[in-house]
């Protein structure tokens, strides 16, 4: 689905933090939208998370810096990092030139199927229409 000029397949979830997460058997494979990436820019590092680490539904677990930002990546969901994309280290502007196949950052053990469940959907485009209008008028208040 389209909504604007950014692409948000259908089989994925989404959550307010411009992640996106799909289930990958008992796993869940996280990534960035293709929105966050043409707000910030080209990216020019990805701190990759460790594997083992827990992480919280909200919280940080993974700087990125573009040419425009330097932030943290917040949590779709609470459990634990069973893989990282160690390509990232080297090559962060697959976050930019594939957000949703090679620029993928984690994959999840979660600790809550329901987490996962109650993420955005292209399913519920008015949800994420509105969001997507939101995030653009606090661009366009911070100009």
């Amino acid at each position: 689905m389209k909504i604007k000029d950014y692409e948000f397949p259908d089989e994925l979830k989404y959550d307010k933090y411009h992640g996106w997460v799909i289930k990958e058997d008992e796993l869940l494979l996280m990534g960035v939208t293709d929105m966050f990436q043409k707000m910030a820019g080209e990216v020019i590092f990805v701190e990759v998370p460790a594997v083992g680490r827990k992480i919280t539904q909200g919280d940080p677990f993974a700087s990125i810096e573009s040419g425009k930002w330097v932030g943290r990546l917040k949590a779709s969901v609470d459990g634990e990092i069973v893989e990282a994309n160690a390509e990232l280290d080297d090559f962060p502007y697959l976050l930019n030139e594939s957000p949703y196949e090679e620029g993928w950052i984690i994959k999840l053990k979660p600790d809550n199927w329901a987490d996962f469940d109650a993420l955005m959907s292209t399913e519920k485009e008015d949800e994420l229409a509105a969001f997507v209008e939101e995030e653009e008028k606090k661009i366009d208040a911070d100009k």
